[in-house]
């Protein structure tokens, strides 16, 4: 059966491929029909395909019983919307609600780790928290004597834990051996606890046997975590790696916003907003400040003015550290005491020539002006590629905002102006006269980009791509640029804008927008009715199709448009969990592909089924090639239902669910 399953799935994803790439090349869907005559069913499917995750079961219906108008105002204005039972899925994942210095606290980094080994930091009492630096203690100094060990050339002569498997004795071994039993046998006498008395049993094991307690219940980890509350899970976790337990959640909370948020449209544009002004959670501390980022930055300027969230985000600690921002000290001011070295840029390849990278003692920073912030301003923030600044204008915004800076930044410190840092004197931005007046100047050259025309129509062309088109229409694209300017960077009513156009309600523009990898999983599941007790596995599973959540290295964010996301390979990707969900293969999320069907259908005929699953899932907007390919295989009895000797020949709904989710139709919106 898995081979005849591979047959079709490997024929839908060439379909796909020839359909999309079909797509690109013609660069929009040809339709015969006027604008005006998108009926209303049609417009409240492209109203939630455009402005939600994807349509859940009945979402439909209930656009239309209260209008699809009347629908959208209220996604504009999401504070009036109650999402108490989307609060209530994030409720376990606790670190989502802590700042940035209670995360550092608790989930220590290496930083935290080694000013604790080297008596700058005081241990915490709490027997749990205890547990989890002693763990990561342990770490350290084993880390720093195999560091030790490789620069003296020598191997430690005992020490089970120390000893290399080539060089153990037999005693040794036979230790090592006994040693595994026994930490087995306690194994099986934690799982017969309850959960209070587990989790304090773990808490005075040595880091040495919280390993080998890991490895002795690696298969069998829901077990042991059974009845604990999410404090005492996120202990576990945590033991073994601190830093993952923050950078899970995250992601776990992302994807359940994504598929269970009634406030739709603020988790679409809290998305679009995060990946305009991106920050990548690889780098260093950063992986505790996003949580912040996120939360307190960007979602909360959403659907605000525009000018509010660069301010947000120009002092958030998230960007000063991706950018190094914080590093930047102004040639003259009283920091640099004489060192006039310019920090170059070192990211992506840029428009400008890369300056030379300065001489400097191995192990020291050098200290001096950096462009990082300053360009992706400019480049990526505000004005784009083509916003009429050269690389002068660069450089006198890196010396405006010298002095901005962290305080404490592995410890979760927050914005401060540092005077010292800062450059003083004028400066002159693309013909912009900036006095020297310390953290002022900042925000003045923000306020004089966040108004410039050449920003707001770089903003209104990322919001049209991202809503309407790959490539939007000019003249929308004007139309909002105008409101932008006369709203003075309204977010919301740019988005009116559009959404009143007759461009966005066109033909043509009906599922003709390529899914990203984010957009499709949440859309699968949301169109499912999946249940998701745990997001880990979705979040896995979007790192194989080229998108980890907050992963995005470059400040440029991931693209939107279609040729980045429609290849082969990419396409047998998303079949791939497409099959996996409708088959209830990812643990943590739970698919029954009998209740899209009516009661009387989940032992119908194959051709009723799919019949009947089009419609739910695709609204019946199928083409009769994705149709025809699937249907010819449903004739196959080890493909038309589960089991051979089943007289009922029970149609395999889940194999059915899976393909159209993977069809060309699907992977549109």
């Amino acid at each position: 059966m898995r081979l005849h399953t591979r047959i079709v799935a490997t024929t839908l994803v060439l379909t796909c491929a020839a359909a999309l790439s079909t797509q690109l090349a013609l660069g929009k869907k040809k339709d015969a029909k006027p604008a005006s005559q998108m009926d209303e069913h049609k417009r409240a499917q492209h109203a939630l395909s455009r402005l939600t995750f994807g349509a859940r079961p009945g979402d439909i219906d209930h656009v239309m019983a209260i209008g699809v108008d009347k629908w959208i105002d209220q996604q504009l204005h999401p504070e009036k919307i109650d999402d108490g039972a989307m609060q209530a899925r994030l409720a376990p994942l606790r670190t989502l609600k802590m700042d940035t210095h209670e995360l550092v606290e608790n989930f220590p980094p290496p930083q935290m780790i080694k000013a604790v080994a080297e008596g700058k930091q005081k241990m915490p009492s709490d027997p749990e928290r205890k547990a989890v630096y002693q763990a990561q203690l342990a770490r350290y100094e084993a880390r720093k004597d195999k560091k030790e060990q490789a620069a003296s050339n020598t191997t430690p002569a005992t020490g089970n834990a120390a000893a290399a498997p080539d060089t153990m004795t037999d005693e040794q071994r036979d230790q090592k051996r006994q040693d595994r039993m026994e930490m087995e046998q306690k194994s099986e006498a934690l799982l017969d606890m309850s959960p209070d008395e587990r989790i304090k049993e773990i808490a005075k094991l040595s880091p040495e046997e919280q390993r080998m307690l890991t490895n002795a219940l690696k298969n069998r980890g829901d077990e042991i975590t059974e009845g604990m509350n999410p404090k005492q899970r996120e202990m576990l976790m945590a033991v073994n790696n601190p830093q993952q337990v923050v950078t899970n959640e995250l992601a776990q909370g992302k994807l359940i916003r994504a598929i269970y948020s009634e406030r739709q449209l603020e988790e679409v544009m809290t998305d679009f907003w995060f990946n305009h002004f991106n920050v990548f959670n690889g780098k260093g501390v950063d992986r505790y400040l996003l949580t912040s980022y996120e939360r307190d930055v960007i979602r909360p300027h959403a659907m605000g003015k525009f000018e509010d969230l660069l301010v947000a985000t120009a002092k958030s600690p998230a960007m000063l550290f991706y950018l190094d921002n914080w590093l930047s000290v102004g040639p003259d001011s009283d920091a640099a005491n004489g060192i006039r070295r310019e920090q170059p840029y070192w990211g992506r390849r840029q428009r400008f020539p890369r300056p030379p990278r300065p001489q400097q003692a191995k192990g020291k920073r050098a200290n001096g002006l950096n462009e990082n912030y300053g360009r992706e301003l400019m480049e990526l923030h505000t004005l784009g590629v083509n916003g009429g600044y050269t690389q002068k204008d660069v450089t006198e915004a890196a010396r405006v905002f010298t002095g901005w800076t962290l305080k404490e930044p592995r410890k979760g410190g927050d914005f401060q102006f540092e005077e010292r840092m800062h450059e003083p004197g004028d400066k002159v931005v693309m013909g912009h006269h900036i006095k020297s007046n310390g953290e002022r100047e900042g925000l003045d050259l923000l306020h004089f980009l966040a108004h410039n025309p050449a920003t707001a129509k770089f903003v209104s062309t990322k919001l049209a791509m991202r809503f309407v088109a790959d490539d939007p229409p000019p003249a929308l694209v004007d139309r909002m640029t105008q409101t932008f300017l006369k709203k003075n960077g309204d977010i919301r009513e740019v988005l009116r804008t559009m959404l009143d156009s007759p461009e966005f309600w066109a033909p043509e523009a009906y599922r003709a927008k390529v899914k990203t990898p984010l957009e499709f999983v949440a859309s699968a599941v949301r169109a499912t009715g999946a249940e998701v007790t745990d997001a880990t596995p979705l979040a896995r599973q979007l790192q194989t199709m080229g998108m980890p959540l907050y992963g995005m290295q470059p400040p440029t964010g991931y693209s939107m448009k279609a040729d980045a996301w429609v290849n082969s390979s990419a396409l047998l990707g998303r079949m791939n969990f497409s099959l996996a969900l409708a088959a209830g293969k990812l643990k943590g999320v739970q698919a029954d592909p009998a209740r899209l069907l009516p009661a009387n259908d989940v032992s119908a005929d194959p051709p009723e089924v799919l019949n009947d699953l089009e419609s739910t899932l695709l609204a019946g907007d199928i083409s009769k090639q994705t149709h025809d390919t699937i249907a010819a295989r449903l004739q196959d009895p080890t493909i038309a239902q589960r089991k051979l000797d089943d007289a009922s020949r029970t149609p395999n709904s889940a194999m059915i669910e899976g393909l159209l989710l993977g069809s060309p139709e699907f992977q549109r919106r």
